[in-house]
């Protein structure tokens, strides 16, 4: 299937490894010009280097902190100057920080606020007037299957993510008549080193070994495995596209099966 993508100008954030570089490399394939960005400018880089390299695409890489207002005011000038305006944004962001509630302190969860609600708020505030210029845009905002249901040892996860699903379905209320969509995209246990981070985080507090709480955390699942990068990548491209051009508002899961809510 042809997606439609081919020229699509897309701003990736948080891509240069992980499940953003995974969007913005399947948004790429798709022929896409992107930018992406890392809070190192040698990693964003190497990144865009790697996905140009493997899909002949223009891909730009840039430096900004997404948790930082100045720093995405600076990233979204340098997107539109590079690609001469806006049709696709992927809001990514590192997942904020471990623990239970009684482990977070005040500053953990401001940083959890700037980091994973706030800088989509700002990005979608930036990215409304080159949508009204285009005629329309789609967002696309990563989350987590904790959108769903909470996730033991996940605290600022389990309040801000279903925050953003929140927004999503507003959003898409409000915006949808300006031809403006937005979807959110959850992942499960995809293998990223997040999902490694987490593992050694709650093998910590369990008294166990990361090996044992992976294959617990397998053993719980339909499909007996962790999902590929670029599995879930593929569908971040589908729904950025023209083919998913009636979705909106909603919130994709891709997580084999793994969250029982309906």
């Amino acid at each position: 299937m042809d997606l439609g993508l081919n020229g699509t100008r897309a701003l990736v954030t948080a891509a240069s490894g992980g499940l953003g570089f995974a969007v913005a490399s399947a948004l790429a394939g798709e022929g896409a010009r992107v930018v992406l960005c890392s809070r190192d400018q040698g990693r964003a880089e190497d990144a865009a280097a790697r996905i140009a390299t493997a899909t002949g695409a223009e891909v730009h890489g840039v430096a900004a902190d997404v948790a930082d207002a100045a720093s995405l005011e600076a990233l979204f000038d340098t997107a539109l100057d590079r690609l001469g305006g806006l049709d696709v944004l992927v809001n990514n962001a590192g997942g904020p920080p471990p623990g239970t509630f009684v482990d977070l302190d005040e500053e953990k969860w401001m940083r959890g606020y700037q980091l994973t609600l706030m800088s989509v708020v700002r990005s979608v505030r930036l990215a409304l007037p080159a949508f009204e210029a285009a005629g329309g845009g789609r967002v696309l905002t990563l989350l987590s299957s904790s959108v769903k249901t909470p996730l033991p040892n996940l605290m600022l996860s389990n309040v801000y993510r279903p925050g953003l699903a929140g927004m999503i379905k507003s959003l898409a209320i409000e915006l949808g008549p300006k031809n403006v969509q937005f979807v959110g995209l959850a992942p499960g246990r995809v293998d990223t080193d997040r999902i490694r981070e987490l593992d050694a985080a709650a093998a910590a507090k369990q008294g166990k070994t990361a090996d044992d709480v992976r294959a617990a955390s397998l053993a719980s699942m339909p499909m007996g495995r962790l999902g590929h990068p670029d599995e879930f990548g593929r569908v971040g491209a589908f729904l950025c596209s023209p083919a998913a051009s009636y979705v909106n508002g909603s919130v994709v899961l891709v997580d084999g099966g793994a969250v029982r809510a309906l």
